[in-house]
């Protein structure tokens, strides 16, 4: 590295070729910089700009031409000069920012909070379950993980039936009694009538868990709610109207309703509600598939079998029940046509039940 004395010999010698010619003309340029700073009229691009700042012309104009035994040690003033200037204006930059005010006006009116909705399937739920409170009925829940016995056996579901088979029930390990993810809230039904004397008047919304394959109209997980009534002469037209008056309170006081035979195990007679369609209102449509109808729960009178395996005498009450998909009633209320738009999250369907 040369001398200072060599450094100022060689400044003295002239180089018109270079522009900046001399250290007096650097100094120069560089209280031009401190001037401007003074100023509070500091321009970034002016002193550090890629292509016309002052900085890339001492680097093009004098460092680039200079001869190659000075080039170390006028690159390592360049670099201080650049640093000198990049910490002097991000000082200057930081002064001229807004000071934080450390008070807040009182007197504002305040930042609206974002309150969550209710998910459409839990707020139809809930209507479900006002609708029958109404009528007197109580809420009760149990297990998601049942024994074999209350999920098929106390529901006169014997040994080999289909549904008890590993294609459509979820089993959770070896063990006897073996124990599943319940197929349905029916259970519920049987341990209620095992620790509650008749008369009976329950509902049971709950998760409820089969082995299917995701698409539009199945989930390997959904909801239901299982309704149950027992007491002394109920016979199946307490049935249809208690059934009657839920659909005109869910859908509409327009709505018209039939009961059509169907079976399950544990009711007889069984049947299956239907709704007049709520879109064609019975004329006609793609939903109802020209029908005029959309089937809406199942249903029946209670199985003696089941009173005998919950411990009541047949001979001595009746009851009915029945149980409807929470999922199926959203899609109907909000017209749905994918049962997976409930588990998405999408912001653009629930936003609007905000």
């Amino acid at each position: 590295m040369k001398t200072e004395a060599e450094l100022a010999s060689w400044a003295a010698t002239p180089w018109p070729e270079l522009g900046l010619a001399t250290p007096e003309a650097l100094e120069a340029s560089l209280g031009e910089f401190d001037a401007a700073l003074a100023a509070a009229r500091p321009e970034r691009e002016a002193w550090l700009g890629r292509k016309r700042g002052l900085v890339t012309l001492i680097n093009q104009n004098w460092l680039r031409l200079a001869p190659k035994e000075w080039k170390p040690a006028l690159g390592a003033a360049l670099n201080a000069l650049r640093l000198r200037a990049e910490e002097r204006l991000a000082a200057t930059e930081a002064q001229a920012q807004p000071a934080a005010t450390a008070w807040e006006d009182l007197t504002l009116p305040g930042r609206p909070a974002l309150a969550a909705a209710m998910h459409p399937m839990l707020a139809v739920r809930d209507e479900i379950t006002d609708i029958f409170l109404r009528l007197g009925y109580t809420v009760a829940d149990g297990p998601e993980i049942e024994t074999e016995y209350y999920n098929f056996e106390a529901l006169n579901i014997p040994a080999g039936h289909p549904a008890r088979d590993e294609h459509d029930t979820l089993y959770v390990g070896p063990g006897l009694p073996q124990h599943l993810l319940r197929t349905h809230t029916s259970p519920v039904q049987v341990r209620i009538m095992q620790h509650q004397p008749p008369p009976v008047r329950v509902i049971v919304p709950g998760r409820v868990y089969r082995r299917d394959t995701p698409d539009a109209s199945h989930s390997p997980n959904f909801h239901q709610i299982e309704g149950l009534a027992v007491d002394r002469g109920l016979h199946l037209g307490h049935l249809k109207g208690t059934l009657d008056h839920f659909a005109r309170a869910f859908f509409g006081p327009g709505v018209a309703t039939r009961l059509r035979p169907s079976y399950f195990p544990f009711t007889e007679p069984s049947a299956e509600l239907d709704v007049s369609c709520i879109f064609c209102q019975g004329s006609g449509c793609r939903t109802c598939k020209q029908s005029g109808w959309i089937e809406v729960l199942g249903c029946g009178m209670v199985d003696p079998a089941v009173f005998r395996f919950a411990g009541y005498d047949p001979a001595e009450v009746s009851g009915f029940a029945f149980g409807m998909g929470i999922e199926r009633l959203t899609m109907l209320r909000y017209d749905w046509n994918d049962v997976q738009r409930q588990y998405a999250g999408d912001l653009r369907d629930l936003e609007q039940f905000r």
